[in-house]
């Protein structure tokens, strides 16, 4: 499994890389897909959603007029949740909303994630993006001559580059990812995957394969 290298003004270097199928040529798992991404979107919910129940409600405890004789129905006190201003019953209470899964599952997703998208011919790889200072205006400019523009893109660093990732701040539809730090919702979310030569193998080696050379066509 073979794709090519480009530069960075979207011309072919002659050079490919060689993917090693235990990670991009699996068989995708959809379940397992599902499950990390439930993971990693659950993750980002703070639980800290809160109502007042009856005993958290100001107000009297005392019953609001006695049982019989009155021709209305039977009431309690004020901070019943019958009645108007009273405690919320069963509301929301802080949680946590974490889900865990298995070092061998997250890896499976994100697998099936890369599978899927080599699958579409939507990975280009390109030489590392040497970026000396922030620049939406030049990484916009990669993107358009390696014809990815047109569609939601993610760009795989081989390490962190804050050069990078601060260009696409202002860029519509374009994210920037560390490669051992993507996840599987953000290898599907994107159209097509802009990704460092580099990156490929810090990939295979991060997801527990031996990471595959480049060679020269």
């Amino acid at each position: 499994m073979e794709l090519g290298v480009y530069h960075n003004d979207g011309t072919s270097t002659g050079r490919v890389v060689v993917l090693n199928p235990a990670v991009f040529g699996v068989e995708p798992n959809d379940h397992v897909l599902w499950l990390d991404i439930r993971r990693t979107q659950a993750s980002r919910r703070q639980g800290t959603h809160k109502t007042k129940e009856r005993s958290e409600v100001r107000g009297s405890g005392r019953k609001l007029y006695r049982q019989k004789g009155t021709g209305s129905a039977r009431s309690g006190a004020s901070v019943s949740p019958l009645r108007r201003g009273g405690g919320r019953i069963f509301g929301p209470r802080p949680r946590r909303y974490s889900i865990r899964l298995s070092k061998k599952t997250k890896q499976l997703a994100r697998c099936s994630a890369l599978s899927y998208k080599v699958q579409e011919d939507a990975i280009r790889v390109v030489e590392p993006l040497a970026f000396d200072r922030p620049s939406t205006r030049r990484l916009l400019n990669v993107l358009h001559l390696l014809e990815v523009i047109q569609r939601p893109v993610l760009v795989i660093t081989t390490q962190n580059a804050p050069a990078v990732h601060l260009s696409s701040r202002n860029a519509p539809r374009v994210a920037v990812r560390e490669a051992r730090n993507v996840s599987a919702e953000d290898i599907l979310r994107a159209g097509m995957i802009v990704m460092e030569e580099p990156a490929t193998n810090v990939l295979t080696a991060t997801l527990g394969a031996s990471p595959m050379e480049t060679t020269t066509s």
